[in-house]
Protein backbone atom coordinates (compact mmCIF):
# COMPACT_ATOMS: atom_id res chain seq x y z
CA UNK A 1 0.00 0.00 0.00
CA UNK A 2 1.08 3.23 -1.19
CA UNK A 3 2.05 5.92 1.42
CA UNK A 4 0.78 9.55 0.99
CA UNK A 5 2.94 12.62 1.08
CA UNK A 6 1.60 15.64 1.30
CA UNK A 7 5.04 17.75 0.07
CA UNK A 8 5.19 21.49 0.72
CA UNK A 9 8.01 23.80 -1.36
CA UNK A 10 9.03 26.60 -2.42
CA UNK A 11 10.29 26.52 -5.92
CA UNK A 12 13.26 28.39 -5.60
CA UNK A 13 15.14 26.24 -2.83
CA UNK A 14 17.50 24.13 -4.01
CA UNK A 15 17.94 21.85 -1.18
CA UNK A 16 13.98 21.29 -1.84
CA UNK A 17 14.48 20.63 -5.35
CA UNK A 18 16.88 17.50 -4.26
CA UNK A 19 14.12 16.40 -1.55
CA UNK A 20 11.39 16.57 -4.34
CA UNK A 21 13.30 14.38 -6.48
CA UNK A 22 13.25 11.63 -4.13
CA UNK A 23 9.57 12.19 -3.71
CA UNK A 24 9.20 11.52 -7.57
CA UNK A 25 11.55 8.12 -7.79
CA UNK A 26 9.06 7.03 -4.97
CA UNK A 27 6.30 7.91 -6.63
CA UNK A 28 7.48 6.42 -10.14
CA UNK A 29 8.07 3.25 -8.15
CA UNK A 30 4.39 3.11 -6.52
CA UNK A 31 5.66 3.34 -3.26
CA UNK A 32 3.62 6.99 -2.57
CA UNK A 33 1.07 9.25 -3.88
CA UNK A 34 2.30 12.87 -3.31
CA UNK A 35 0.05 16.15 -2.42
CA UNK A 36 2.10 19.28 -3.56
CA UNK A 37 1.39 22.44 -1.89
CA UNK A 38 3.46 25.63 -1.55
CA UNK A 39 5.22 27.30 0.96
CA UNK A 40 7.07 30.19 1.05
CA UNK A 41 10.33 31.16 1.94
CA UNK A 42 9.45 35.08 1.32
CA UNK A 43 6.42 34.51 3.89
CA UNK A 44 8.72 33.27 6.39
CA UNK A 45 11.30 35.93 6.38
CA UNK A 46 9.17 38.43 6.27
CA UNK A 47 10.71 41.52 8.50
CA UNK A 48 14.22 40.40 8.62
CA UNK A 49 17.47 41.98 7.71
CA UNK A 50 19.00 40.05 4.59
CA UNK A 51 21.07 40.89 1.68
CA UNK A 52 19.20 42.57 -1.29
CA UNK A 53 19.88 40.07 -3.33
CA UNK A 54 18.13 37.53 -1.35
CA UNK A 55 14.89 40.10 -1.05
CA UNK A 56 14.77 40.25 -4.59
CA UNK A 57 14.87 36.51 -4.77
CA UNK A 58 12.03 36.41 -2.83
CA UNK A 59 9.81 39.05 -4.68
CA UNK A 60 10.96 36.99 -8.00
CA UNK A 61 9.93 33.90 -6.15
CA UNK A 62 6.48 35.22 -4.88
CA UNK A 63 5.43 35.48 -8.74
CA UNK A 64 6.41 31.90 -9.13
CA UNK A 65 4.45 30.90 -6.12
CA UNK A 66 0.87 32.80 -7.65
CA UNK A 67 1.50 30.48 -11.21
CA UNK A 68 1.55 27.59 -9.42
CA UNK A 69 -1.74 28.13 -7.07
CA UNK A 70 -3.50 29.12 -10.50
CA UNK A 71 -1.77 25.49 -11.54
CA UNK A 72 -3.52 24.02 -8.87
CA UNK A 73 -6.51 25.61 -9.91
CA UNK A 74 -6.99 24.43 -13.17
CA UNK A 75 -5.55 21.21 -12.58
CA UNK A 76 -5.13 20.52 -9.17
CA UNK A 77 -1.99 18.82 -7.64
CA UNK A 78 -0.48 17.32 -10.28
CA UNK A 79 -0.35 20.40 -12.03
CA UNK A 80 1.15 21.62 -9.51
CA UNK A 81 3.67 19.03 -9.49
CA UNK A 82 4.30 18.69 -12.90
CA UNK A 83 4.69 22.97 -12.93
CA UNK A 84 7.43 22.60 -10.34
CA UNK A 85 9.04 20.10 -12.21
CA UNK A 86 9.50 22.04 -15.02
CA UNK A 87 10.74 25.00 -13.11
CA UNK A 88 13.11 23.03 -10.88
CA UNK A 89 15.03 21.50 -14.19
CA UNK A 90 15.61 25.17 -15.45
CA UNK A 91 16.42 26.63 -12.04
CA UNK A 92 18.11 23.92 -10.28
CA UNK A 93 19.33 21.73 -12.79
CA UNK A 94 19.73 24.10 -15.86
CA UNK A 95 21.23 27.15 -13.42
CA UNK A 96 18.60 29.70 -14.92
CA UNK A 97 17.01 32.34 -13.17
CA UNK A 98 14.09 33.60 -11.44
CA UNK A 99 13.06 34.98 -14.21
CA UNK A 100 9.30 35.81 -15.86
CA UNK A 101 10.25 33.70 -19.43
CA UNK A 102 11.52 30.83 -17.49
CA UNK A 103 7.89 30.50 -15.99
CA UNK A 104 6.26 30.95 -19.56
CA UNK A 105 8.56 28.29 -21.10
CA UNK A 106 7.46 25.84 -17.96
CA UNK A 107 3.94 26.77 -18.52
CA UNK A 108 4.12 25.58 -21.96
CA UNK A 109 5.94 23.00 -21.06
CA UNK A 110 3.67 21.11 -19.38
CA UNK A 111 0.70 22.16 -21.40
CA UNK A 112 -0.70 24.44 -19.07
CA UNK A 113 -3.13 27.34 -20.43
CA UNK A 114 -1.03 30.50 -20.59
CA UNK A 115 -2.77 32.13 -18.38
CA UNK A 116 -1.19 30.31 -15.44
CA UNK A 117 1.98 32.14 -16.17
CA UNK A 118 0.18 35.78 -16.22
CA UNK A 119 -1.11 34.82 -12.82
CA UNK A 120 2.25 36.08 -11.78
CA UNK A 121 0.72 39.67 -11.56
CA UNK A 122 -1.91 38.89 -9.86
CA UNK A 123 -1.78 39.86 -6.20
CA UNK A 124 -5.15 38.18 -5.27
CA UNK A 125 -3.55 34.72 -5.27
CA UNK A 126 -0.95 35.87 -2.31
CA UNK A 127 -3.69 34.86 0.47
CA UNK A 128 -3.67 30.78 -1.70
CA UNK A 129 -0.22 31.32 -1.04
CA UNK A 130 -0.18 32.49 2.67
CA UNK A 131 -2.76 29.65 3.80
CA UNK A 132 -1.20 27.11 2.37
CA UNK A 133 2.04 27.90 3.79
CA UNK A 134 0.66 28.67 7.50
CA UNK A 135 -0.98 25.23 6.95
CA UNK A 136 2.59 23.99 6.59
CA UNK A 137 3.92 25.87 9.50
CA UNK A 138 0.73 24.75 11.60
CA UNK A 139 1.01 21.07 11.01
CA UNK A 140 4.86 21.11 12.15
CA UNK A 141 4.20 23.35 14.71
CA UNK A 142 7.28 25.50 14.75
CA UNK A 143 8.37 27.74 12.40
CA UNK A 144 10.56 26.47 9.62
CA UNK A 145 11.82 25.97 6.56
CA UNK A 146 11.33 24.12 3.08
CA UNK A 147 10.40 21.61 2.27
CA UNK A 148 7.95 20.48 4.80
CA UNK A 149 6.43 17.00 4.22
CA UNK A 150 3.89 14.70 6.17
CA UNK A 151 2.82 10.96 5.80
CA UNK A 152 -0.15 9.38 5.91
CA UNK A 153 -2.17 12.40 7.54
CA UNK A 154 0.25 12.40 10.27
CA UNK A 155 2.65 15.69 11.94
CA UNK A 156 4.35 17.35 9.45
CA UNK A 157 8.46 17.75 9.11
CA UNK A 158 10.82 19.99 7.80
CA UNK A 159 12.67 17.98 5.76
CA UNK A 160 14.33 15.66 4.98
CA UNK A 161 16.82 17.59 3.60
CA UNK A 162 18.74 14.92 1.38
CA UNK A 163 22.07 15.51 -0.85
CA UNK A 164 21.70 14.18 -3.39
CA UNK A 165 18.52 12.65 -3.56
CA UNK A 166 17.93 9.05 -2.77
CA UNK A 167 17.44 6.44 -5.33
CA UNK A 168 16.28 2.59 -5.23
CA UNK A 169 16.72 0.79 -1.52
CA UNK A 170 17.90 4.30 -0.05
CA UNK A 171 14.58 6.32 -1.49
CA UNK A 172 12.88 3.30 0.02
CA UNK A 173 14.70 3.13 3.64
CA UNK A 174 14.71 7.08 3.83
CA UNK A 175 10.40 6.65 3.53
CA UNK A 176 10.47 4.00 6.04
CA UNK A 177 12.16 5.63 8.28
CA UNK A 178 10.37 8.73 7.98
CA UNK A 179 6.50 7.28 8.32
CA UNK A 180 8.17 5.28 11.07
CA UNK A 181 9.47 8.36 12.86
CA UNK A 182 5.32 9.94 12.25
CA UNK A 183 3.74 7.21 14.06
CA UNK A 184 5.89 8.35 17.38
CA UNK A 185 4.21 11.30 19.13
CA UNK A 186 7.45 11.46 21.14
CA UNK A 187 9.67 12.23 18.47
CA UNK A 188 10.63 15.91 17.69
CA UNK A 189 13.98 16.48 16.34
CA UNK A 190 16.91 14.81 14.15
CA UNK A 191 19.28 17.04 12.79
CA UNK A 192 23.22 16.66 11.17
CA UNK A 193 25.13 18.92 9.19
CA UNK A 194 24.03 19.31 5.73
CA UNK A 195 26.03 18.12 2.54
CA UNK A 196 27.34 20.23 0.00
CA UNK A 197 24.52 20.87 -2.74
Amino acid sequence: MSVAVEFWFDPTCPFTWRTSRWVRELERAGEVTVEWKVMSLGILNEGRDMPESYREGMVRGARFLRALVAARERGGSDAVGELYDALGSHLHEEGEHLADDVLIRSVEEVGLDGAVADAAEDESLDGAVRASHDEAQRRVGTETGSPVTAYDGGPAFFGPVVVPAPTGEDATTLLTAMTSLSKVSAFSELKRSRNPL
